[in-house]
């Protein structure tokens, strides 16, 4: 009994630092980028050295080749400029052509695998994705997000629900935070969520809704209120409702109308 004992203290005092190092080992990383995958109206740029007479710039066709002198079409799509060079350069040797022929493929334009961004951005537009980009580096490459911009961004994927991001999650949240952007996708950056706020107030007008802003947050942002005004008699307007008495904690919702009303002496 007692060398039975014995036996599973041992293996237990063994194991347990084997099992702390695996719990401490990261998770595995994610796959190398292999590299662009070409598709079809990219266009490369095909070198063998030393033999110009099969170098070729051209676009890769709809059906995802390209032609090449004598030895015809070749299956383009899908390669990255690499293994499209060793596809080349056996063919070549394959055909007889050449013996050990030194190919290089560059890609002159990348247009198969693009994402749009639409809206409140400086400089909307349809961006390439030769290489690996989260929205982020895209809404960055787009100028960022203005102004009158929100401050979240819809992420639409194809078969997927849309997916609303907050733009400081973005900027400082945690890792997972900022999705890896796939060829098809749209960002979209509505206008900024606004209120109205009037009356006894210093900056009366239109103001851009600050997240988590109440309605105490919101008088301050408009200056505070005037020497006539009251802050604590403060009316609000939400939607086609009627007029009720906000409380100074209360969360401003897009469309808001607040009314700073006049102090009775």
């Amino acid at each position: 009994m007692t060398s039975s004992v014995s036996f599973f203290l041992l293996a237990a005092l063994t194991l347990a630092p084997v099992a702390a190092q695996a719990q401490a080992q990261p998770a595995a990383a994610a796959e190398p980028y292999a590299g662009y995958r070409l598709g079809p109206d990219d266009s490369v740029q095909v070198l063998v050295y030393g033999q110009t007479e099969f170098n070729v710039t051209t676009k890769i066709k709809a059906d995802g080749t390209i032609v090449m002198p004598l030895i015809g079409e070749v299956k383009a799509e899908g390669e990255t400029n690499i293994t499209l060079a060793r596809l080349i350069a056996n063919r070549l040797v394959a055909g007889g052509f050449l013996k050990d022929p030194l190919v290089n493929v560059e890609i002159g334009g990348y247009v198969s695998r693009t994402v749009n961004v639409a809206g409140n951005v400086a400089a909307p537009g349809i961006f390439s994705l030769d290489r690996p980009y989260h929205v982020l580096e895209i809404l960055l490459k787009a100028g960022w997000v203005r102004g009158d911009g929100a401050n979240y961004v819809y992420l639409r994927r194809a078969g997927q629900a849309e997916q609303r991001l907050e733009v400081e999650q973005l900027v400082r949240g945690p890792s997972g935070s900022d999705p890896m952007l796939m060829p098809g996708d749209t960002l979209f950056i509505p206008p900024a969520e606004t209120f109205f706020i009037y009356g006894q107030i210093n900056a009366p007008g239109i103001k851009t809704i600050l997240p988590g802003m109440t309605v105490r947050q919101a008088i301050a942002l408009a200056g505070g209120v005037t020497a006539s005004g009251k802050a604590d008699k403060v009316g609000l307007v939400r939607g086609s409702g009627k007029e009720i008495d906000a409380d100074p904690s209360q969360k401003i919702q897009n469309g808001d109308v607040i009314i700073i009303k006049e102090r009775m002496f």
